[in-house]
């Protein structure tokens, strides 16, 4: 995913500006990217809360100038997923990291429920969030927290077809 948004910024500084195009959000896919990776997440259900005027603000005309990282203090105060499902209260202080593709840069609300799944550093958690959606879902439908908690009980985890 990182190369991803390096060569979309390298494509972006170098011309016009280009349309993003996005696989849909899913969260077997992001669930199975977790798991992959070398990075340990914890999978969280809860209330995000943060100051939304520290998001990032693209401008067109000045995209190169638009950082590709934007780190924010954060609150998530909620669940974290184990075997019995979100059952384990979890609260902590997080960085929320909004994400930019060029002119294109993540989104959030504070005060909104998200299953999130938390990047665990030596810092602390991480919460990863790119315009193309990154390791959180906003207002979670009930399915969608049912196929996290199969995922991980190691139930059938098949992404949705594009």
């Amino acid at each position: 995913m990182k190369h991803l948004a390096l060569m979309l910024a390298v494509m972006l500084g170098a011309g016009p500006a280009l349309a993003l195009s996005c696989l849909p959000p899913d969260v077997a896919r992001t669930y199975k990217q977790a798991t992959e990776a070398q990075e340990t997440y914890v999978v969280v259900l809860g209330r995000l809360s943060f100051d939304e005027t520290k998001l990032p603000k693209a401008d067109m005309e000045r995209q190169q100038e638009t950082p590709p990282e934007t780190l924010i203090p954060a609150r998530i105060e909620g669940t974290s997923l184990s075997q019995a499902g979100f059952e384990t209260p979890f609260t902590a202080n997080i960085t929320l990291n909004a994400r930019c593709f060029g002119p294109w840069c993540a989104g959030a609300s504070s005060g909104t429920r998200y299953l999130a799944f938390l990047e665990r550093t030596p810092e602390g958690y991480v919460l990863s969030l790119d315009p193309c959606g990154g390791f959180g879902f906003a207002e979670p439908r009930a399915d969608m927290i049912e196929k996290v908690v199969g995922c991980f009980r190691g139930e059938a985890c098949k992404p949705n077809p594009f």
